[in-house]
């Protein structure tokens, strides 16, 4: 059974694959990565996405997306709560009004 890796931009990856492999041959063992190294990565998956290029460069997913920036945008798609104003319509007009409000965790 062979191994297949995702094209991540084939040629725009190649040296950055070249520079994971080459440092991954002549590292200490249990040395990190060097940042420079991470930047490029994360580079690479803000342009071709987080999970491709983790499985091309062989690189660990839940960083890469951290490092990315792709974790604050999940985390900022839902916009802040804002002020409502609410106007009572007057007695007579509505009648058995209700107004309902959900905290963030469901509860209401």
């Amino acid at each position: 059974m062979t191994t297949t890796r995702t094209a991540i931009g084939a040629r725009e990856a190649e040296r950055t694959r070249a520079r994971l492999e080459r440092w991954r041959k002549t590292r200490p063992r249990g040395v990190a990565m060097p940042e420079e190294l991470w930047a490029a990565a994360a580079k690479r998956a803000r342009r071709h996405g987080v999970y491709p290029t983790a499985r091309a460069l062989g690189l660990e997913y839940n960083k890469l997306k951290r490092l990315s920036g792709h974790a604050d945008r999940t985390e900022r798609a839902t916009p802040p709560p804002t002020f409502v104003e609410l106007t009572v319509p007057p007695p007579g007009d509505v009648a058995g009004c209700r107004i309902e409000l959900t905290r963030p965790g469901g509860s209401t």
